[in-house]
């Protein structure tokens, strides 16, 4: 069937029909929910596709390999964990599709794709064998070949399920001039912006007030079942520190996995970017002179890092445009042919990339070499140490569950004491609630505390900080909160009400101050603002303190002199008034005509493919062939 989709443009269409068919099918009816009672009471089951399992396990180790990547702040780790899970569901639904449709993934599309991702791995056409292949993947991706691989193949499926679905889709000339219109219609407002929590604190409550409060809402004020621990801990941190590692392992280590030491020609570089990325000729001619005056600087002696802060429009300006280490390959041309050209220390002229106007800063250079065993010694030592800590814990835990099998009510002592691991105490916590004593948030330690009777000693588990055994000393059950049980959360409560109602209040008064004929700013300072006029912003552009254009929509309907209402944004009170309009030129259209209809197509595409994604799920729901644990994604959500 793929052969004939692939060979034939207009069964191609008819796929698509079928698809949108399908979308539209999917968004109208009504469906009878699938069976998802059967993984509910699975305590490390979070979903399954057609029978295909995903656990938590799964989740948190690719959570823990992405927080190697970057940091994740503790607030969002929920949030990023359900992404990870709704991906993994969604592979799985297209690997099932795909079997029904026949489409599959051949070794050379694979192979193909390694090449573009991996170039090192083949010089020519020759690969360079399997132990430096395996060693370039761990070092650049910190994964196993297979998973490496496995990777490749779902991405190179969704991209044969993308373009079955979005080939189709096209553009119409009017959408091009909406677009335009959107863009470069412009607006420049005067505004006042009144944020509740800079109110908040000022504000105070007698205790008659308080207690009127709590008892108005005392339904919300409930204090779940809670629960103390007594726990022992095998700490890797302490097997790490105890861990010998002697020079012959070291040098054994390094030995084995040379591969990994083989340092291509590189660069460290820094950059400042100018984007010129949807913008005019005229707009491009006068970045360049920014950018000119810039380089100037850098060439006078100013310091680069400074600059980079003040100007560049990179993720990286914060590191004062510092992109580390760059190989040969890893960048577009013209970027990569002045960091590989200039001499350390050297600033680039102007380098104009797809991106914009780049002054690049060659910080370092490195040819291709083995570093030498003395080199990476540090880095190979804590390597070491934690895989024997981990070997140890390992150990520990096995003997552990032998020790909890033969004698599962035993007292907690008296199983530390074999063990020589100390007993601590932990709680009382409610269910969800992290406990920083053993690392954070774990699902699994969370779902045993709550299961298990006081007195009945777990099985190990693995926590951020090792291997854990705990009983439950004390059970407190639901009860409604006194006062005196919430009183910090209800104070809090009253402030944030409080603070937005008075929020909310000095908006209205100054809305209507100005639309009575008072300036905006004299309005605004008898009342305690302060009023701001923003640049000239356009439909995707922005306002400083308030956000992204969207939010303030109305603006573009309004005339010149038109005051807004009190206009909630984000939790914050606006009151704005249009001081310029700037229509679009019709001279630009012709010049982003193109970037335009790329933007649009891109976009349709986008809501296309999420509208099939949808309609699969739904359809795999209704047969039955997707269940989710609901229970056990909750935890998974909750914030460390």
């Amino acid at each position: 069937m793929l052969k004939t989709l692939q060979k034939r443009d207009t069964l191609v269409r008819i796929f698509l029909g079928f698809v949108v068919g399908l979308i539209a099918l999917m968004m109208v009816i009504t469906l009878v929910p699938g069976p998802v009672g059967s993984i509910d009471e699975r305590p490390d089951v979070l979903a399954s596709v057609d029978g295909q399992e995903i656990t938590i396990t799964e989740v948190n180790t690719k959570l823990q390999r992405l927080a190697g990547q970057q940091q994740i702040p503790s607030a969002l780790r929920g949030l990023y964990a359900r992404q990870l899970l709704d991906q993994l569901v969604f592979e799985r639904m297209l690997e099932v599709e795909a079997k029904t449709m026949g489409l599959r993934v051949s070794d050379e599309e694979r192979a193909d794709r390694i090449k573009r991702l991996l170039p090192v791995a083949f010089t020519g056409d020759t690969f360079i064998g399997i132990d430096r292949y395996t060693a370039e993947v761990q070092q650049r991706y910190n994964m196993s070949v297979r998973e490496f691989e496995d990777l490749i193949r779902l991405s190179l499926l969704e991209d044969k399920f993308r373009h079955l679905v979005t080939d189709g889709i096209t553009v119409s000339p009017e959408e091009i001039q909406q677009e335009f219109r959107r863009r470069n219609e412009k607006v420049k407002i005067e505004y006042a912006l009144l944020k509740p929590e800079e109110l908040a604190t000022g504000i105070q409550a007698s205790d008659a007030e308080l207690a009127a409060y709590f008892e108005k809402n005392k339904a919300r004020y409930k204090l779940g079942e809670r629960r103390t621990l007594r726990y022992a801990l095998a700490d890797s941190a302490q097997l790490s520190q105890r861990a010998g590692v002697t020079e012959q392992e070291l040098r054994a280590y390094y030995d084995e996995h040379i591969a990994r030491y083989r340092i291509q020609n590189r660069a460290r570089v820094s950059h400042i970017l100018f984007k010129t990325v949807g913008k005019t000729d005229a707009e491009v001619e006068e970045i360049r002179i920014k950018a000119e005056a810039v380089l100037k600087k850098a060439r006078s002696g100013a310091k680069f890092e400074d600059l980079a802060k003040q100007n560049s429009e990179d993720s990286s300006k914060d590191a004062g445009g510092d992109l580390g280490w760059i190989v040969q390959g890893q960048t577009v041309p013209e970027f990569e042919k002045a960091a590989f050209t200039l001499p350390k220390g050297a600033i680039s002229d102007l380098v104009k990339t797809q991106y914009g106007i780049h002054i690049i800063k060659v910080v370092d250079r490195e040819n291709a070499r083995t570093q030498s065993f003395e080199e990476v010694r540090a880095q190979i030592l804590p390597l070491l140490a934690a895989e024997k800590a981990d070997r140890a814990a390992s150990q520990i835990a096995n003997e552990m569950a032998a020790a909890v099998r033969q004698a599962g009510n035993q007292p907690i002592e008296e199983f530390a004491k074999k063990f020589g691991v100390p007993v601590a105490e932990a709680g009382p916590v409610a269910q969800g609630v992290a406990l920083p004593q053993l690392g954070g948030a774990n699902p699994e330690l969370d779902s045993a505390l709550f299961r298990m009777k006081i007195g009945q000693l777990s099985m190990p588990i693995q926590v951020a900080r090792g291997y854990v055994v705990f009983t439950v000393k004390e059970i407190l059950p639901a009860r409604q909160a006194t006062l005196g049980d919430v009183r910090d959360t209800v104070l809090a409560d009253y402030r944030k009400e409080k603070s937005i109602e008075l929020a909310k209040s000095r908006a209205e008064d100054l809305a209507k101050r100005i639309k009575s004929g008072e300036a905006f700013a004299k309005a605004a300072k008898s009342l305690g603002l302060e009023a701001k006029t923003s640049e000239a912003f356009s439909r995707i552009g922005s306002v400083s303190g308030v956000g992204n254009a969207r939010l303030i929509a109305d603006a573009f309907n309004m005339t010149v002199g038109q005051t807004s209402p009190a206009t909630a944004v984000t939790g914050n009170w606006l009151v704005y008034r249009v001081a310029e309009r700037e229509e679009a030129k019709p001279g630009d259209f012709d010049k982003q005509k193109k970037e335009m209809e790329q933007a649009v197509l891109q976009s349709k595409r986008s809501l296309a493919y999420e509208g099939f994604r949808n309609a699969l799920e739904k359809e795999m729901r209704s047969k039955g062939k997707l269940e989710l644990n609901e229970q056990n994604i909750r935890r998974l959500e909750r914030p460390s």
